[in-house]
């Protein structure tokens, strides 16, 4: 069931980054792209823009992203085994720290007076 839910998920995540590629743009931060920088017409807010059959299959797309997610999310749930690296990594016993010399030792070599 994970295996076939993983590739649904993968094929939905694949689909939706090739919708977002294809849509036109209009126009973003910087002022460049296709859409031209006036406020008015073609817009995601339009008559026109929320009818676009790639806003659509991009939506459900996402819907559908988002529903696998969750399904995937809540079958590794239900398994209760953590397969994180961290849990299985083993732990190294911990040694007792090096107790540093009483007094420094005199310099091994004679020093001119």
């Amino acid at each position: 069931m994970r295996t076939i839910l993983l590739v649904i998920h993968i094929f939905l995540a694949l689909g939706l980054v090739g919708t977002v590629l294809l849509q036109r743009s209009e126009g973003g931060a910087l002022g460049i792209g296709g859409g031209g920088g006036g406020g008015g017409g073609g817009g995601l807010m339009s008559g026109r823009g929320s009818a676009n059959l790639l806003t659509r299959a991009t939506a459900v797309l996402a819907a559908l992203f988002i529903v696998t997610s969750l399904a995937l999310t809540m079958t590794a749930v239900k398994r209760g085994q953590s397969t994180s690296i961290l849990d299985q990594a083993p732990v190294a016993p911990v040694e007792a720290p090096v107790k540093a010399p009483a007094e420094p030792a005199g310099p091994t070599v004679p020093v001119a007076e």
